[in-house]
């Protein structure tokens, strides 16, 4: 869906959005047009570099306005809001990958029986969301690929996110949503931006 321009706009725009906000100016978005201008979810990641300890990640798992005022909110808020970590400092930035994951809009997982969830979901392909009342948690695609997590754990874990006991993914009254993502990642803080494949 994504090309290859694409995704380096996204995180390059990212960076951009990030470096103006820590400048203390606005974003800029007069350069979007094409599928920056339909709706989309978004998240944008920030990790350490060279050892990748995430920093930052916010998002917007739903389509609710275009992309680009999804992005530039997702890349200040993963900068600056994230409340497991402190803001980002302007001299930080210099020692930060971003990657920036496109989102399908979400799907419920349909089925008979809540067991069948482990045949509908694929490790390397699929996000999850789980939702049971008021308790929701998102992981995307590549979380389980970078913990080598198999199905199981995948939904284990998506359910510890959203607050909930790790085997709440196989009770009634559980909610399950996958998604895919186009995901693009600078290769070092500033540097070449490539598709991440999983």
């Amino acid at each position: 869906m994504f090309s290859k321009s694409d995704g380096r706009y996204a995180v390059r725009k990212a960076r951009e959005t990030i470096l103006r906000r820590l400048s203390r100016e606005g974003p800029d978005t007069s350069d979007a047009g094409g599928l920056f201008l339909k709706d989309c979810g978004v998240f944008v990641t920030l990790n350490t570099y060279p050892d990748h300890r995430l920093r930052g990640c916010i998002g917007y798992p739903e389509p609710v306005q275009p992309l680009i005022n999804s992005l530039v909110d997702s890349a200040i808020s993963a900068a600056t809001r994230d409340p497991r970590f402190s803001p980002v400092r302007k001299g930080e930035l210099d020692k930060l990958v971003i990657e920036v994951s496109l989102l399908t809009p979400p799907e419920k997982i349909e089925v008979k029986k809540l067991t069948e969830i482990l045949d509908e979901v694929k490790v390397g392909r699929d996000g999850l969301i789980v939702e049971r009342g008021t308790y929701r948690g998102l992981l995307l695609p590549q979380v389980p690929v970078e913990h080598n997590w198999d199905t199981e754990e995948f939904l284990q874990h998506t359910c510890v996110k959203a607050g909930l006991p790790p085997g709440t993914w196989v009770e009634k009254g559980t909610t399950i949503y996958r998604f895919q993502a186009e995901i693009f990642t600078e290769l070092e803080p500033g540097g070449d931006i490539i598709r991440k494949e999983l």
